[in-house]
């Protein structure tokens, strides 16, 4: 970071209001290298300067960076690259849907490779964990098309959980719909069948699909469309976003 205002770099640090900074430094509160700084013109650098204000050095939060990310079919979700066996190739990955110059960051939640929709990508990794662990019960909202439209018997066991070969699943809300968000824009693949507005609060390996097979309806194809209250909103298929 390039040397700013000093309560410029104080209020991105969190000590307050650029106006109680300001004051702050006025009343001759702050120090730069050891320096009592009152003028109101002063810079730092808080990659180089050390800061104290009323004594304890300055402490900047990590900045995380967040990105979300409509992945289409037949793009991996991982970072990690894979051969295409038909072809040979190299499969595109959502990384390769970034900005060329892009921090390091890994998905949240991954979706399979023929399962679409939205993947966040970020570098922080206690943000990732609140999003993932059972434990904080974030909803993550799908779209799943199925052939035909599934018995009541079979709506019934996917709401109070399904036995699989790992267990059996927690509980999901489960509802037929007539229609898909008026913004969503899918890829090239099934359209015609019936959709199911499915939301989990847990996240096995491809656990919807595996649900549904379960009580005999496979998946024609499944969209991800919120992860808490973040969703696919307005954003194109194969579009990034930072956040």
């Amino acid at each position: 970071m390039a040397a700013e205002r000093l309560q410029k770099v104080m209020a991105a640090a969190g000590v307050g209001s650029r106006r109680l900074c300001e004051t702050l430094i006025t009343e001759g509160r702050v120090q730069v290298n050891g320096r009592v700084v009152t003028e109101l013109g002063a810079k730092a650098d808080p990659a180089r300067d050390r800061i104290l204000v009323d004594g304890k050095p300055l402490v900047f939060a990590p900045q995380h960076v967040y990105y979300k990310v409509h992945k289409p079919r037949g793009v991996l979700s991982d970072s990690s690259e894979e051969i295409d066996l038909r072809t040979g190739e190299t499969r595109k990955t959502v990384l390769d849907l970034l900005p060329a110059e892009h921090a390091r960051v890994f998905p949240v939640g991954r979706l399979d490779l023929h399962s679409e929709g939205l993947v966040l990508l970020t570098d922080d990794g206690e943000l990732a964990n609140r999003l993932t662990h059972p434990r904080y019960q974030h909803p993550k909202t799908y779209y799943e098309l199925l052939g035909e439209q599934p018995s009541q018997e079979a709506l019934v066991r996917l709401r109070h959980g399904v036995d699989l070969p790992d267990g059996r699943t927690a509980p999901a809300e489960v509802m037929i719909i007539g229609q898909l968000p008026a913004t969503l824009r899918l890829s090239k693949g099934p359209s015609e069948g019936v959709w199911l507005r499915v939301v989990l609060r847990e996240g096995k390996k491809r656990q919807i699909r595996h649900m549904t097979a379960a009580v005999g309806y496979p998946t024609l194809r499944l969209l991800r469309w919120a992860i808490g209250p973040l969703t696919l909103g307005n954003l194109e298929l194969g579009q990034t976003a930072p956040l």
